[in-house]
Formats: C-alpha cells, structure tokens, sequence
C-alpha cells in the first residue's frame, strides 16, 4: 500500500503530528540522517544538537551495503538488516517516520524514499534541522527496540542497469552539470552520464529558502524534460543518495511511475561494457 502521507512537510504539519494523542494516530519517529561524504556531518553533529527525540541513524552503514563495483558505492541494505536498523532506532510496524538533515534533503530523502518504497509511513522536514522552531537536544537517543518488520524491495521502486539502458523511460541524472557534462569526475571510474538522460540537479526542486518547490512549480520543471504523467522516469545520482531528492520531487508533483537506479553512476561508469555520454546535451 503506497503511504498517505505527503514526502515532504513543513514544521508545522511535524507539530501537528507530535502534538496529536496516542488516540489519534501511529506513533511519530524523529530520524536524524546527517551526513557528508567527506565525514564532516554524521553522529558527532547529531551529539551537538537535534530534534527532541530524534535517533540517530547512519547513511553509510544503515542505510547502505558495503561498496561493490556490480551494485555502486551506496547499495541497498539487505532487507532484514535495514530492518534491523530501524528497529534498533525504535521504529515500530505502525509508526510514521520524519526524516531531516541539514544538506537540503537528499540524505534525509535516502531515508524516506526506503521507507515509502517498502509501504512504510515516512515524510522528509522541508528545510532540515534549519526549520525547526524548538529547542535542540543534545542526549544520545536509545529508544527500546522496534518490530517493524523486513520487506523485501519491491521491483516497481527501483530499476536494474539494464532497464535503464533498455529505454522506454525518461531518464533523470540527478547530479551537478559539471559531472553531467564529464568536465570532472572525482569519485567515479569515468566521467560522463547515461547516454539519453536529461540533467536535473536535485537542487533544483528547491528555492533560494532552502524549500522545496510548491508542487505545480516542481509539475513545471519536469514536464520540460519531458516527463509525462502517463510515462515513466528513472532516476539516478552519483550513488543512489541524491537521486531519491527528484524521486520524492515527483511524487509531490504528483507523477506516479518514478524508479531509482540504486547503483546510478558509480555502478553504470564501473562496467566498461556500458556506453558513456559527455557534454552538454543527453
């Protein structure tokens, strides 16, 4: 069952949900997934201060596999150790899960993106820890243990390299124009993009506040690179982190066939067999 909840909300929905009786809803989960890749954000920034309640839950081990040239630098976890992950956070079968960072999002979209795939509740704070209007906390959260269960991933959320380069679907590279273009690459075996994939950077669904885009505004931006209600899109990044930003982009502007390539960039550019693409134009 696809989840209720809209991907993204502002503070005050979060209020609205902390603030209701145990009567009137699940519980709510504060998940704090900061992080950066060079290490500068993780745990030690979530001990200076986060949401009340919050738990924190790491990008790299919890919510990503071991590295692996055939699956990318961010695989997905194995089903049962995800689930492990957020039982350890204290996340129940019939919780809703809010999901923030302070990096505009796409950390906290891995999280929520996982989450909405497997039927499970879950929302991203629009604007991050920036957004909130209370107190900090800054107790190392360790709530008693979760049940919620492990779901296998569900083929209609993610899409393999070979259904990427089998076509049928726009296909969205969702990092910066320079790495697009293969003016630089410095992570990845090559440098390039997907042949046939259009570039949107995911920071483009958001404002000069930081926000994201009103729903119509985001509709706007992808219908002019050619997604289309009654087609399909793919998205992919560098590693499967910040292609989940456009992911929940769509799915606000209310386009309904979206998939992430979980490997994105970091899978595709390590087999030699797949082609590459550079400059400008898809």
């Amino acid at each position: 069952m696809a989840p209720a909840l809209d991907p993204i909300i502002d503070v005050a929905q979060l209020h609205e949900l902390l603030d209701r009786g145990a009567d009137q809803g699940p519980p709510v989960h504060l998940l704090d997934v900061r992080w950066a890749l060079d290490g500068s954000k993780g745990h030690h920034t979530y001990l200076e201060g986060h949401l009340p309640g919050a738990v924190y839950i790491d990008l790299d081990t919890e919510l990503s596999a071991p590295p692996r040239p055939d699956a990318g630098r961010h695989p997905l976890p194995d089903p049962e150790e995800f689930a492990a992950s957020l039982r350890r956070a204290g996340v129940t079968a019939d919780s809703v899960v809010i999901g923030y960072d302070d990096s505009g999002g796409a950390p906290a979209g891995r999280l929520v993106w996982m989450l909405r795939a497997l039927g499970h509740e879950a929302a991203m704070l629009d604007g991050g820890l920036a957004a909130w209007d209370g107190e900090l906390s800054t107790a190392d959260e360790h709530p008693a243990p979760g049940d919620v269960p492990a779901r296998p991933w569900p083929a209609d959320a993610i899409a393999t390299a070979d259904e990427v380069a089998a076509g049928g679907a726009v296909v969205i590279d969702a990092r910066p124009a320079e790495r697009y273009r293969g003016d630089s690459e410095p992570i990845d075996p090559r440098a390039g993009h997907i042949p046939g994939a259009v570039n949107l950077p995911f920071t483009g669904n958001l404002g000069e506040d930081g926000r994201f885009l009103p729903p119509e505004d985001l509709a706007e931006r992808y219908t002019a690179a050619g997604v289309r209600p009654e087609g399909e899109a793919i998205v992919y990044c560098g590693s499967g982190v910040n292609a989940t930003h456009d992911v929940l982009a769509l799915q606000r502007a209310g386009f309904g066939k979206v998939r992430m390539f979980p490997g994105s960039w970091s899978q595709w550019s390590a087999d030699d067999s797949r082609p590459v693409a550079t400059g400008p134009n898809p």
